[in-house]
């Protein structure tokens, strides 16, 4: 069975533990990043980065975006959207299909 992980800051994290997902609490984006690469030898399926975090490490994401996995995916923390995680979204539809059929160019 695939596992699935969250990282992010303590606040924003904590509530997913309670849905069984595994939570991983980082205050900066260097934690992350170890924490991220630690996921990837475990074999997680799915990694959810807060948007924070993963502004910061979009170099280290983009390691993976071509691999089947895991699936790294930018979510809003508390301090809400930044719109990153949309814009990831985007990037990886018009990968996969040649086009933006999701806002078609409009962002």
């Amino acid at each position: 069975m695939y596992k699935i992980g969250v990282i992010g800051g303590r606040e924003s994290v904590l509530g997913f533990k309670a849905v069984g997902l595994d939570v991983f609490p980082a205050a900066e984006s260097e934690e992350a990043r170890s924490i991220l690469r630690r996921l990837v030898k475990e074999g997680y399926a799915i990694i959810y980065i807060t948007e924070v975090l993963a502004k910061d490490m979009a170099e280290e994401i983009d390691k993976y975006k071509d691999s089947r996995l895991p699936a790294i995916i930018s979510i809003p923390g508390k301090e809400g959207a930044t719109g990153e995680g949309m814009r990831s979204v985007s990037k990886a539809v018009e990968r996969a299909v040649g086009a933006d059929i999701l806002f078609g160019g409009e962002k």
